[in-house]
């Protein structure tokens, strides 16, 4: 399991870990859905890899939201020129679920592989000293 991973969204990049949440625009996903965003980096544990192929980020839509109100002004001195406009983004709420959980899995089915046998071969060593 990586420690934390770099991912691209909407043109803009993001350093993330597990269970972290955050905004990023408006994705066009409905909420309570999983996704997979583009992995740039993953990092963490003494190792990094630029853009790894087997450790996929998975991330869920937690729901969609408004950002904070931007107030614009325009204003030309001696004219009474003024202007007065804003805005608010358009987010989603996203929160990263597991990070290179492909590898994770593969590395505990080695460990239970690894067990089987040191089992079987201790019974047979009781085996040969029982007769």
């Amino acid at each position: 399991m990586a420690g934390y991973a770099i991912i691209k969204l909407g043109g803009k990049q993001f350093v993330v870990r597990e269970g972290e949440k955050l905004l990023v625009d408006r994705l066009a996903l409905d909420e309570n859905k999983t996704f997979k965003p583009d992995v740039i980096f993953a990092g963490g544990d003494g190792k990094a890899e630029v853009a790894p192929k087997g450790q996929p980020v998975t991330a869920k839509v937690l729901g969609h939201v408004q950002g904070k109100k931007i107030r614009i002004g325009k204003y030309r001195r001696r004219t009474g020129y003024r202007r007065h406009t804003g805005y608010r983004s358009k987010l989603t709420q996203i929160e990263i679920e597991s990070i290179g959980a492909k590898r994770a899995t593969a590395t505990a089915k080695k460990e239970t592989a690894d067990e089987k046998p040191k089992r079987a071969t201790a019974t047979k060593a009781k085996a040969k000293e029982e007769t």
